[in-house]
């Protein structure tokens, strides 16, 4: 069974133009989350699908695939089909091509229960939430069954509650956005123009639940940090500055 890995990394952001360029403790950003997909042990290619051939010549540089594609292209689940619509392809991950601490074992959990379920259309990745992650809009949320398959997707603090105000952490996970598609489904999915709760909430994992989808919510203690303004660069070097140091003490006994 083929398992694809995409990045999209479009070059004009609108909140960060450049942002896949940018440095991180001196390598570009786009070749910490090359790097990081590179050690899946089940993906069987890794693909950077931009508009740039700044960022082709770093995913070249690095090892990965390139597709070129068209600068106006609507979201990155449209990149993603846009690179690999011509080719045969059974599952194809999309994975955000602005968060530098992935793993490949945070990518393999999420590929794990598309090769248990075949009739399985979609996966995505969540941890649990904190009070601040609950009220904060940035962080996007995700209520889920008794089959860990997802409800619903929201930037609001969800499910409400009626006693504590809808200020405690009760039923709701942090979703991160790294998606995992049925190579048929993807298809389908950018043939549908987006629907009414996509647009209201600006995520696009809601048209597919608006089609019926099952989208299996993989649960995992790993957090993730993506990069959406310079200021989150800091923070991301400090967090790799505590990884390094940790792995040293660990290493000196």
């Amino acid at each position: 069974m083929s398992v694809w890995g995409v990045l999209p990394a479009r070059f004009g952001s609108t909140r960060f133009p450049g942002k896949p360029l940018v440095k991180i403790q001196g390598l570009e950003l786009i070749a910490w989350v090359i790097r990081g997909a590179k050690t899946s042990r089940l993906l069987d290619k890794v693909i950077v699908a931009t508009d740039d051939q700044r960022i082709a010549a770093v995913a070249q540089r690095e090892g990965a695939e390139v597709a070129m594609t068209a600068s106006d292209i609507p979201s990155g689940t449209d990149r993603v089909w846009a690179a690999i619509k011509d080719k045969s392809v059974e599952i194809v991950l999309n994975i955000q091509g602005d968060e530098p601490l992935v793993t490949g074992g945070l990518i393999d959990s999420l590929i794990q229960p598309m090769l248990k379920d075949q009739m399985l259309e979609m996966a995505t990745l969540a941890h649990p939430i904190s009070t601040t992650e609950l009220m904060s809009e940035h962080s996007v949320k995700v209520v889920v069954n008794h089959r860990s398959e997802a409800l619903y997707f929201s930037r609001y603090a969800i499910p409400y509650s009626r006693k504590s105000g809808g200020d405690h952490p009760t039923g709701a996970l942090k979703h991160i956005g790294m998606y995992a598609f049925r190579g048929d489904f993807l298809k389908r999915y950018c043939q549908v123009a987006p629907v009414e709760i996509e647009m209201a909430e600006s995520l696009e994992q809601l048209r597919a639940l608006h089609m019926g989808a099952r989208i299996k919510v993989v649960t995992t203690e790993q957090r993730s940090w993506g990069v959406d303004t310079p200021e989150d660069i800091a923070v991301i070097e400090n967090l790799l500055a505590q990884k390094s140091s940790e792995k040293n003490r660990g290493e000196n006994g």
